[in-house]
């Protein structure tokens, strides 16, 4: 089968950039569009909401139905079987727990000199909206992932956007999902004009300060339109994933974790990243029949895509080379599959999230073990860290003064004023 197969140290510049680039979306025809519905939003509210939302969902809802009703709530819980409702509350009881470990001081305070206290007061942003995708299927893991750091932040108000299914309702595991966290605030409304809704309020969908989650281009580009008017949160791109493995590798559990990310999409990136003819020739082999065993013909094509366009095979001179590329690619998911992950684990500085061991698929992470899984794409986790309470908190910065501590440091302060040219901060330290 047709796989990209590179030597790094031999391809062409501009290929390389491509690699390292991976869907680069223009999204300038989204925006457009995303424009025009943000602005009817703005200006018709719930009757925008309604006339987008059977134009693009296929569903004619009316204003009374766009929230989810006590009763819509009622019936989707209970349509949860046993099995699954155990599934949901395990990755919740674990995904609480990482996030409750990233709980910060409520307030702390340091004397920077004799009388002079600095510090911070951390307390959670008033409300956000959380936006959940649909796509062709549902993903209560998405609510998971987002309302769980919320509610340990201690928010206020949480809100859930999700576009409705065919029938008008919301998947029953996100409702069941939403009552587990305490979440009574569901509104059945997707797309560009989802974020709109939240941006400027309507009759039925309030306002909020901040939207966080993933979505498709309409929704990226509406968050983009919007910025300045709500938070837009991290905004994710097109799936991408780096297995890192050495010739010690298992090639049949390479090849399944290479295309865990590869089904998400065509625009998807999948890479392993080796410094071993042998392991790469191995896992080429598994490939083929992995890929022929997938039963749904879209997810099959989808993966086949991938590994023809912004996915494949590197092939590096050293397991150094292997990690500088990684690092300089900064990949949303991480594998590490080498002898010694934990020798390799302090030189891998840029990814959203470094899995070590053979034991430890993307799979686990994306539902259930506890970190988050909403991560930086496109090269920002360089500089973007996965979604976490950091994203639903915000920090005072706290001083005190004494008058001692401001006789020490009122001629140094004036003196900076001045520098400056600000004649009445001058004067405030001056004239006391």
């Amino acid at each position: 089968m047709q796989v990209n197969r590179y030597v790094w140290s031999q391809i062409a510049p501009d290929v390389k950039q491509t690699i390292l680039q991976r869907a680069s979306v223009d999204i300038s025809q989204q925006m457009t569009v995303a424009s025009e519905i943000c602005e009817q939003v703005r200006l018709r509210g719930d009757d925008a909401l309604l006339e987008y939302t059977e134009r693009f969902d296929g569903v004619r809802l009316t204003k009374d139905t766009i929230a989810v009703t006590q009763e819509e709530f009622a019936q989707g819980i209970f349509q949860v079987d046993q099995d699954l409702a155990d599934v949901l509350t395990y990755a919740m009881t674990n995904i609480k727990k990482f996030h409750e470990a990233q709980k910060p001081e409520p307030m702390w305070m340091m004397e920077v000199d004799k009388g002079i206290l600095a510090g911070e007061k951390v307390t959670p942003i008033p409300d956000v909206a959380l936006y959940v995708p649909r796509g062709k299927g549902s993903f209560p893991s998405v609510l998971l992932m987002l309302g769980i750091p919320a509610v340990v932040a201690g928010v206020p108000r949480i809100v859930v956007l999700t576009p409705p299914n065919e029938q008008g309702l919301v998947d029953p595991a996100i409702l069941y999902v939403a009552n587990l966290l305490g979440i009574r605030e569901v509104y059945k409304v997707g797309g560009a004009q989802a974020v709109a809704a939240v941006a400027y309020g309507t009759q039925t969908v309030p306002k909020c300060v901040k939207v966080i989650g993933p979505g498709n281009p309409y929704v990226t580009a509406a968050k983009r339109l919007m910025m300045g008017i709500i938070d837009p949160g991290v905004m994710a791109g097109p799936s991408e994933a780096i297995i890192l493995a050495d010739e010690g590798a298992d090639e049949h559990k390479v090849a399944l974790d290479l295309l865990i990310e590869a089904e998400h999409g065509p625009d998807s990136a999948a890479l392993l990243v080796t410094h071993s003819q042998s392991l790469s020739d191995r896992v080429l082999g598994e490939l083929e029949d992995i890929i022929k065993s997938i039963q749904n013909p879209i997810r099959q094509n989808f993966v086949q895509t991938v590994l023809t366009r912004y996915g494949g095979i590197i092939l590096t001179d050293s397991l150094e080379e292997s990690i500088a590329f990684v690092n300089d690619y900064a990949p949303e998911h991480m594998e590490v599959m080498v002898r010694d992950p934990f020798a390799v684990l302090p030189s891998i500085m840029n990814a959203g999230e470094i899995l070590l061991g053979e034991n430890t698929p993307i799979t686990l992470c994306n539902f259930l073990m506890g970190p988050n899984a909403i991560l930086p794409t496109g090269r920002s986790a360089k500089t973007v860290s996965a979604v976490s309470l950091e994203d639903f908190l915000k920090r005072s910065s706290i001083g005190y003064v004494s008058k001692e501590g401001f006789e020490r440091v009122r001629n140094y302060a004036a003196m900076f004023a001045q520098v400056e040219g600000f004649e009445t901060h001058a004067k405030a330290v001056k004239e006391r």
